[in-house]
């Protein structure tokens, strides 16, 4: 377990300050408060807090800033910590920043197609309010009914809909953002174009709380498309899916959702939720599309003959939305079916080129058989980005030490072929040791220059991007 020392107790002078700014209810520092802000949804990582501060406002979080920045105290901002890269876990104590009381909408714009909310907004509370009027928030990470819009906005979340409608980068219009020193900065704007001086919007999106601490989006929403549709099919192996895959973007079509299970994860999502998948094959490819009912249907029905043109075992596409749901239910399920094989579920996250998929994956097992773990791969097909899983038990230090091996392995493989540590989850605390590896030492360098301007004191989330 990656557990850090725990943190220095607080400072009761400093408790007293915390106190006078959120109030009293809202500042924690006994073992029992504080203990679930040691970790995250990352497996074995640990360290605990000093203080865990619920702030419900700038002003809150800019004193609190202020404070930190004065004392040297580390601050690190936290939303429903559902993130997957140990980056909300206090490697050097300090301060937990829960940011989850900032939890409204405050505008809806139909007219600009825009949404202004708060950081503590869940993506679903977000998607539901824009679908009531007939809008979409595109961005559809897997974790979408806890994740909030801060924390998905630090750290540029991906999700099923990538391929089509991109990630959440390119839907941040705008920020207020508060720096280490308390200055309340606003980024961008309302705008979609807009290009009055360095993007500073986008440089926050995907910081992992290291540059600022994020309290208002301003987010671009989408009309609904009037209709939507899932199909899927089985192959003798990863490849033929990989092939399939190809085929259907050279035809022009770019699917709304295009993902993929291996054999392993076809097994364990039937035996969790009885789906009625095939125990046959390979590979488990389900494709969809949105938009006008008839272009739907027809992109649809083409995606599942190249399917079978591509050697799929069975190739189908929903007949009703229960069964397209179904279907999606599918993919959202394979983490906790995975996770139900034992007690610790280690879930990476890597990218490679899209036609290196099938490679990569080959590339996984073969590592799997060499440092003697199992390790199940789903993912985003129409985007290359991998979710290698190995589960292990608690207390079988020898097998947690293997996986990681493992891994290790794994990102170095997929940068050999021209890919990425990670596609989507962040760096963290847990991607930090590959981060010079991915990068080289002078765009590190320029990293942590970046970092020093932003945070001169070096209080916002130390230990991660920027360390």
């Amino acid at each position: 377990m990656q557990t850090a020392p725990a943190g220095e107790p607080m400072d009761a002078a400093v408790l007293r300050e915390l106190r006078a700014i959120v109030g009293a209810d809202h500042v924690r520092h006994a073992d029992g408060d504080v203990t679930a802000y040691a970790r995250d949804a990352t497996p074995l990582f640990h360290s605990r807090p000093g203080a865990v501060v619920h702030p419900a406002s700038t002003e809150e979080v800019a004193a609190v800033l202020r404070l930190a920045s004065a004392r040297s105290i580390p601050v690190v901002p936290r939303g429903a910590g559902s993130n997957l890269c140990s980056g909300t876990v206090p490697v050097t104590g300090g301060i937990v920043l829960v940011l989850t009381r900032l939890d409204r909408i405050l505008e809806l714009s139909g007219d600009e197609l825009l949404a202004v909310c708060q950081p503590g907004v869940t993506c679903a509370a977000l998607a539901d309010a824009a679908a009531a009027r007939g809008l979409l928030y595109a961005p559809d990470p897997g974790s979408r009914s806890v994740a909030t819009i801060g924390g998905t906005v630090a750290t540029c979340a991906g999700g099923l809909r990538g391929l089509k409608y991109g990630v959440t980068r390119n839907y941040v219009l705008g920020t207020e953002t508060v720096l280490a020193t308390g200055e309340v900065i606003r980024t961008g704007g309302r705008l979609w174009k807009d290009v009055a001086g360095y993007d500073l919007t986008r440089l926050l999106t995907g910081s992992e709380g290291t540059l600022g601490v994020i309290t208002e989006v301003t987010l671009a929403l989408l009309p609904a498309p009037a209709a939507g549709g899932n199909g899927l099919a089985y192959f003798p192996g990863l490849a033929d899916a990989g092939r399939a895959v190809a085929d259907i973007i050279a035809a022009g079509i770019v699917p709304a959702t295009l993902e993929f299970l291996d054999a392993r994860c076809i097994r364990a999502v039937e035996e969790f939720a009885r789906l009625g998948l095939r125990h046959d094959a390979g590979a488990l490819l389900i494709f969809g599309d949105d938009g006008e009912p008839a272009a739907v249907a027809r992109r649809l029905e083409r995606m599942a003959e190249l399917c079978q043109a591509r050697g799929a075992i069975e190739a189908t596409v929903a007949g009703r939305a229960a069964e397209s749901e179904a279907l999606l239910a599918a993919r959202r399920c394979t983490l906790p079916a995975l996770s139900r094989l034992g007690s610790i579920t280690l879930l990476e996250d890597v990218g490679v080129p899209r036609p290196r998929i099938a490679a990569m994956v080959d590339h996984i097992d073969a590592i799997a058989d060499r440092h003697d773990v199992t390790i199940a791969t789903f993912g985003h097909a129409g985007d290359g980005n991998l979710h290698p899983t190995c589960v292990v038990e608690a207390g079988d230090d020898e097998a947690i030490e293997r996986a990681h091996r493992a891994f290790a392995e794994i990102f170095r493989t997929a940068m050999s072929l021209g890919g990425t540590i990670t596609g989507e989850h962040g760096v963290g605390a847990a991607k930090l040791p590959y981060l010079a590896e991915r990068l080289g030492a002078a765009q590190l360098d320029l990293l942590r220059r970046i970092k020093a301007a932003f945070d001169p004191a070096g209080v916002l989330n130390p230990g991660k991007v920027g360390s």
